[in-house]
């Protein structure tokens, strides 16, 4: 580094004239060290930090906290009669009103919450399990193995789901959540194992996967650590898509009435407002604040997996950017014109 030291300088080498250059040293930098295994997981999450991700993992958050403390949050038990307060619409007392027989709709959709949250999430929790072990290995793997594998994800790709969970339900008197939820998990994780599988196979050939091959490390360690953190924006986007897709079919199979409408859930709330005619009638406090809650949330998993489309595209994370920074400069993105900024503070001179 170079230092100019003149007559002002407070400290000045012995014997140095009165403007001279001075060499120092710079100092020493730190070699960058090797990317650990959480560093490549928090970079891997890195798609969760824009504005889309958090808007959705806001309301997603919200019905997740609803479920969970849905018996202090629910007025009434789902199931208390009020023989006073028939088909009556909000008020104070009833919030969003009442049904035919005068149970609170504000509660049965409080309580319904959480019956759509467990079965999506426990769903994709299967479904994205099967999905990585299947894909991975079959990318990973050569020969009849990975033949073989993509031969059983061909296999789940075409088996019709609506009437596989109408087959299975209907040898149960009242089928529990749970099960609702393993037969979506089984018959949805075909799309993701095919989207990882691609994307394996175009790994495995990289120089890092080489070296930690040609490092002798065991197969459970090269996926876990070394494939498995460059995935995750893939399997994150799988088990949205998987979350949305069971959460719509749990609310489907329970407006036909294939499940049981002892179970609450918000699907249940649409079937017994279509039976007692709310809709003809035009009780909307009845139909329309469950139908809203499944809009509600499939706009939030929809802000995610376009947060999550936005981070894995290069070309959209490079105009989000560009936009966000020229956003904060003041600058209307839409404009086709460049705007040329100049300096106000400049004084004129004479």
């Amino acid at each position: 580094m170079n230092t100019i030291v003149n007559d002002t300088t407070a400290q000045r080498p012995a014997r140095t004239p009165a403007t001279a250059t001075v060499r120092r040293p710079a100092p020493a930098r730190k070699a960058p060290g090797k990317p650990t295994f959480w560093s490549r997981l928090g970079a891997a999450f890195a798609m969760f930090r824009n504005r889309k991700s958090i808007t959705g993992l806001s309301i997603l958050g919200f019905f997740v906290l609803v479920a969970i403390f849905a018996d202090v949050l629910a007025p009434y038990s789902p199931t208390k009669v009020d023989n006073t307060a028939r088909f009556q619409p909000p008020s104070a007392e009833h919030w969003l009103g009442t049904t035919h027989i005068g149970e609170d709709v504000l509660s049965q959709v409080i309580h319904g919450t959480r019956g759509v949250i467990v079965v999506g999430f426990l769903a994709a929790i299967i479904a994205t399990v099967i999905a990585i072990v299947v894909g991975v290995l079959s990318g990973y793997l050569r020969g009849w193995r990975s033949e073989g594998l993509s031969a059983l994800t061909n296999v789940f790709l075409v088996i019709p789901g609506i009437p596989l969970i109408i087959i299975v339900a209907s040898m149960f008197e009242d089928p529990p959540l749970i099960l609702v939820a393993g037969v979506l998990g089984l018959i949805g994780w075909a799309w993701g194992a095919r989207v990882l599988r691609a994307q394996t196979m175009s790994l495995r050939s990289r120089d890092f996967v080489q070296a930690a091959r040609a490092n002798g490390e065991p197969l459970r360690r090269i996926i876990a650590v070394e494939m498995l953190p460059n995935l995750m924006a893939l399997i994150a986007a799988s088990f949205v898509g998987t979350v949305t897709a069971a959460i719509i079919g749990l609310t489907t199979l329970s407006y036909i009435g294939i499940i049981p409408v002892t179970t609450y859930n918000w699907g249940t709330i649409l079937n017994w407002a279509s039976a007692q005619g709310a809709f003809r009638q035009g009780q909307w406090w009845w139909f329309l604040p469950p139908g809203l809650c499944i809009a509600a949330i499939g706009v939030a998993l929809s802000l995610i997996n376009f947060g999550i489309d936005e981070y894995v595209n290069p070309r959209l994370r490079s105009a989000g950017e560009r936009a966000r920074a020229m956003k904060k400069k003041g600058m209307n993105v839409n404009d086709a014109v460049t705007v040329v900024r100049t300096n106000t503070n400049t004084q004129e001179t004479s």
